[in-house]
């Protein structure tokens, strides 16, 4: 079994920053893809950034240039770094991964979730 656990998140005024944080721990070989989603109230979970094993990114178009998402392959962890937040981005922001555990299959983890609140 394998576990994601997020955490950075919390309350920052529009134009702040955050770092979001997310460590997978478990019976892990390997983690392929990793990246951040998020959901906002009555609204469907969207996906924001990816970055695979060679550290390969993507975004999605209203972030880019204000986010950055990196990971540390000795660590298991994937960050999500968030410059000049907008209203528009207040959503819990889910943690996911692509596993291959000890028995050489390949799953798909998500993490509880860290809620970002962006005030005016």
């Amino acid at each position: 079994q394998v576990q994601l656990v997020e955490s950075g998140g919390g309350l920052v005024q529009a134009g702040g920053s955050l770092r979001l944080s997310c460590v997978a721990s478990g019976s892990i070989f390997s983690i392929n893809a990793m990246a951040w989603y998020r959901q906002a109230p009555g609204k469907q979970r969207e996906w924001v950034a990816a970055i695979t094993g060679s550290g390969s990114t993507s975004y999605l178009d209203s972030v880019k240039g204000r986010f950055t998402i990196s990971r540390d392959n000795a660590k298991n962890t994937v960050y999500l770094r968030m410059n000049n937040l907008t209203l528009e981005d207040t959503a819990v922001y889910y943690c996911y991964a692509k596993v291959t555990t000890m028995d050489l299959k390949a799953y798909d983890y998500w993490g509880q979730g860290t809620q970002v609140t962006v005030s005016a």
